[in-house]
């Protein structure tokens, strides 16, 4: 398993829309990659570890996916499509990285 981690950094003056991020962009997104997509984790920032200090991101997303393979099998078509819809939620500088998952796990509350 891999997983895709895409990080927003805070920066001051940055935009980023958490309601379009999380309600029209993600959605649009999981859709698109179908069946490839194995999961998704998104976080938003809250802060750095003190009341009232600034979350080093704004929005952490990880997708996970069997291989890199898998993943630019089904990104590759539809990626102009993902990065157009970037400025409508964003005007951030994403930094991307691919990783190997050594362990996911999700309990459910």
């Amino acid at each position: 398993m891999i997983t895709i981690t895409i990080l927003y950094p805070n920066k001051t003056g940055g935009r980023f829309d958490e309601d379009y991020y999380i309600n029209t962009h993600m959605p649009i997104s999981i859709k698109k990659f179908g069946e490839a997509l194995k999961g998704v984790n998104i976080s938003l920032g809250i802060n750095a570890g003190l009341p009232g200090s600034q979350p080093p991101f704004v929005a952490i997303c990880q997708l996970v996916f069997e291989s890199q393979e898998t993943f630019e099998k089904a990104f590759i078509p539809i990626q102009e499509e993902l990065m157009a819809d970037m400025p409508n939620y964003t005007d951030i500088d994403i930094i991307f990285q691919i990783s190997n998952a050594k362990i996911i796990m999700c309990k459910e509350s």
